[in-house]
């Protein structure tokens, strides 16, 4: 198995990357929003409302 960022074989410790460094790389890539998940257009991810219980607040998030 290579390592998706520079494509070295992967250390087992890092898994499935090569080192700590590549490892890095690819959750900073996560946090910048790099890596999309495509969908329909139109869809949104409103979690302001909770639609059980009638409340327009998420009981998770604390406003």
């Amino acid at each position: 198995m290579t390592c998706p960022i520079c494509a070295r074989l992967t250390d087992p410790k890092y898994r499935p990357f090569c080192s700590r460094r590549c490892a890095d790389l690819d959750l900073g890539r996560w946090l910048n929003g790099d890596y999309v998940l495509p969908g329909r257009e139109g869809d949104t991810d409103d979690l302001s409302s909770d639609p059980e219980s009638g409340s327009d607040r998420n009981p998770l998030f604390r406003h």
